[in-house]
């Protein structure tokens, strides 16, 4: 059988949906995420919830939404509401299970800046902002984030503070009164990062072929690196096949992955 090839799209969305449980409320952007989710309700998640911010409950989109106000999100929903309600209601009350998140840098406590790249006053690079991940980042029980690893993704110090991880630790984001989990899985094209003790992100699994060298000299500081360093399973023929001709047969959000 020849070895199966696959882009580094596929594999961080393979990743993420192996993080996802059955049962599980995810509060859901479009894109890798929405694969990701997807993808765990076709193989081992079946009665996963996904929630989207502009207020749309057990959404059942019949195809891959282009934006979280696209009309497709209604068809099949179990409720639509207005955002309010979902962030009060829901988010607020502890029933999000999980936020997938985004953001342009994350530091070592899986902090994210969304906002600006360079000096808030003269910055390089204006980005899009918080929109709900503030909210989402203080209140989901779980939060997980998908980036490339590259150097300039994972700097020493963030730009700008967008979104709470742990902040400065742990005990940090306790005493700021955040209830949710934090920032528990960053997944990368090369491994996944988890939080230890003080909620600084180490590298706990390498994806097939990857080496901890590679993570190292792709991150802005001294990653640390778990002594029993994991290697996630390769992504399987029947997760590509789903992915490839029943999710996104058009290469929506899989196109051009490297």
């Amino acid at each position: 059988m020849p070895e199966l090839t696959y882009t580094s799209s596929e594999l961080l969305t393979i990743n993420a949906a192996r993080l996802l449980r059955d049962g599980d409320t995810v509060f859901v952007g479009v894109g890798l995420p929405n694969l990701a989710c997807n993808l765990a309700r076709h193989t081992h998640a079946p009665n996963l919830m996904m929630i989207y911010e502009a207020g749309v409950i057990g959404a059942q989109p019949a195809r891959l939404p282009l934006s979280i106000g696209d009309p497709t999100l209604v068809s099949g929903a179990l409720s639509v509401c207005s955002m309010y309600d979902i962030f009060a209601f829901y988010l607020q009350r502890g029933n999000v299970d999980v936020g997938f998140m985004g953001g342009a840098q994350i530091d070592r406590f899986g902090n994210i800046n969304a906002t600006v790249i360079g000096d808030y006053q003269h910055p390089k690079v204006r980005l899009p902002g918080s929109g709900g991940s503030m909210e989402i980042a203080a209140w989901a029980n779980r939060c997980y984030l998908l980036t490339p690893h590259q150097k300039r993704r994972f700097p020493e110090k963030l730009d700008f503070r967008t979104s709470a991880g742990f902040l400065g630790g742990r005990g940090e984001r306790q005493a700021a009164g955040l209830r949710g989990g934090g920032m528990l899985a960053v997944v990368t094209d090369l491994g996944v990062m988890e939080p230890d003790e003080n909620g600084e992100l180490v590298l706990t699994a390498l994806h097939p072929g990857a080496s901890a060298e590679q993570a190292r000299t792709n991150t802005g500081w001294d990653l640390k690196v778990a002594s029993d360093l994991k290697t996630t399973p390769a992504p399987s023929a029947e997760e590509l096949r789903i992915l490839r001709e029943e999710l996104d047969p058009q290469g929506i959000y899989l196109k051009g992955g490297a």
